[in-house]
């Protein structure tokens, strides 16, 4: 790599060559850069109505950015089918290492001065607001899951009919631990997959 330039950004934005559910059939793809800017919008909003109903202080801009850049890493490593990535403990454990070493050759393809401040989205600072947020970052990615299932239902489209059973599952379960996410389904979701005509009534 010539020593005046840097590859980081280039790299990231690759994201929009690669797509998501690659194993089903969409009636419209959905690639990564998508993806990302919702969950980053979501992850917002969570944090936005955890700060405002429920007293934390969460730093909801952060958030966002961490949605953004949260699956950066699938350039490197490619994304791996939910049926294998989760088939067990170990390929858990397996595929984390394998994104922590990608997140450090990703951080290395910026200049020494700005990796710092890249590291803050992806290394967990540890502290007790940190950790709730990002469980809240990693319920906008199955929120934003969900609503892929949702919209590929509303054309039409039985593929996503498990994955719709298996998400909004994982969902009803991070309802119990944090009330941001109740609160959006309730508030938000129910708009998703109508008209733009229906929307607009």
């Amino acid at each position: 790599m010539n020593n005046d330039t840097y590859t980081f950004f280039a790299t990231v934005s690759r994201m929009k060559y690669i797509e998501r559910w690659a194993l089903m059939r969409n009636s419209r793809a959905e690639n990564l850069s998508e993806h990302s800017c919702e969950v980053a919008m979501i992850a917002h909003v969570l944090c936005t109505i955890g700060n405002v109903r429920y007293g934390h202080k969460l730093d909801a801009n952060l958030a966002a950015l961490i949605g953004l850049y949260h699956d950066t890493t699938e350039i490197i490593t490619g994304d791996l089918p939910t049926p294998v990535k989760y088939y067990n403990s170990s390929i858990q454990h397996a595929y984390k290492e394998v994104e922590k070493i990608a997140e450090d050759q990703l951080l290395k393809r910026l200049p020494e001065d700005l990796r710092p401040a890249y590291e803050k989205i992806y290394k967990n600072a540890g502290t007790d607001e940190e950790e709730y947020m990002r469980g809240l970052i990693k319920a906008a990615d199955k929120i934003s899951a969900l609503i892929k299932c949702i919209e590929e239902e509303r054309s039409g489209n039985t593929e996503f009919r498990t994955a719709k059973e298996t998400t909004q599952k994982s969902i009803n379960e991070l309802q119990a631990k944090y009330p941001e996410v109740l609160d959006f389904v309730n508030d938000f979701l129910p708009p998703y997959g109508r008209t733009l005509d229906e929307l607009s009534d």
